[in-house]
């Protein structure tokens, strides 16, 4: 744990759980600290978001009567700080016996509170009960790397493995099932698939495949992650375009969805993992 602001978080600390409403309960984290610890100043000229969803979420309408929903949650990249998940989730299940009138006021509630805490504009969705059906599974698109026959020895990022072939130019959307990170605050496995699309030098795919696979014994949140694949990419293969997707795999009622684009007008597909 290397940065000292997570010892006040509630991240891997025996917590109560609040009944009612109480925004105190986020913790948020500088974008800027994650970034100066992965060697991304300056960073570049991204655009981006973590995009997480919440499928434990729940309140009381005025009769006492409890309401269910799911909600989307977009973080801007360029937002100043991210918010921990454990106090997310802390956060959330406030409301489990907080009496509200309808969800528009839950949904105004959590758009100010988050954009507040993340120090820009968040963009809050809900999916009320009847619009349960319509979430659908879907895997990322793209040539599956997984099937590989690959010699693996390193289990730390080593942007070193990546290579590319700048006599050839290609256009191609790659995926792996194989991304694995560790919480840097527990220690605990954070499970993923991954999307790269790229433009420029050909990039060989296993050398691809085993950079994945030495995010394996990596301690980082998912966000810094994402940045830190765009930054090497970028670096080592330097292609005209990029674009880095991550799903992770839930925990505590939540996932994140971050992704990383050279092109403003990525929009992350939709649907969820099954793994999700």
């Amino acid at each position: 744990m290397s940065d000292p602001t997570l010892l006040h978080a509630p991240l891997g600390k025996e917590t109560e759980y609040a009944e009612h409403y109480d925004p105190s309960l986020l913790f948020a984290i500088a974008r800027d600290a994650g970034r100066a610890h992965l060697n991304l100043r300056p960073h570049p000229a991204w655009h981006g978001a973590d995009i997480w969803n919440a499928y434990e979420l729940s309140w009381l309408n005025t009769k006492g009567k409890p309401q269910v929903a799911l909600a989307r949650f977009g973080f801007p990249a360029d937002t100043t700080h991210i918010i921990e998940s454990k106090s997310f989730k802390l956060y959330l299940n406030s409301f489990n016996q907080t009496t509200l009138p309808d969800s528009d006021a839950l949904l105004a509630a959590m758009q100010q509170d988050l954009s507040k805490a993340a120090g820009g504009p968040v963009d809050v969705t809900l999916f009320n009960a009847a619009d349960f059906a319509d979430q659908a599974l879907g895997e990322l698109h793209g040539t599956l790397l997984d099937t590989l026959d690959i010699d693996v020895c390193a289990y730390h990022p080593d942007p070193t493995l990546l290579q590319a072939n700048a006599s050839q130019s290609r256009h191609e959307t790659l995926r792996s099932n194989l991304l694995k990170s560790n919480c840097p605050v527990t220690g605990q496995p954070d499970w993923g698939s991954l999307q790269i699309e790229y433009t420029g030098a050909a990039i060989d795919h296993a050398s691809l495949l085993k950079y994945i696979v030495s995010y394996r014994g990596h301690n980082g949140f998912h966000e810094q992650c994402v940045e830190q694949i765009f930054c090497d990419i970028m670096q080592v293969c330097a292609p005209q375009a990029l674009t880095v997707y991550a799903r992770y795999t839930r925990r505590g009622g939540l996932d994140i969805n971050p992704w990383r684009s050279t092109e403003a007008d990525f929009t992350p597909s939709a649907g969820r993992n099954a793994r999700q």
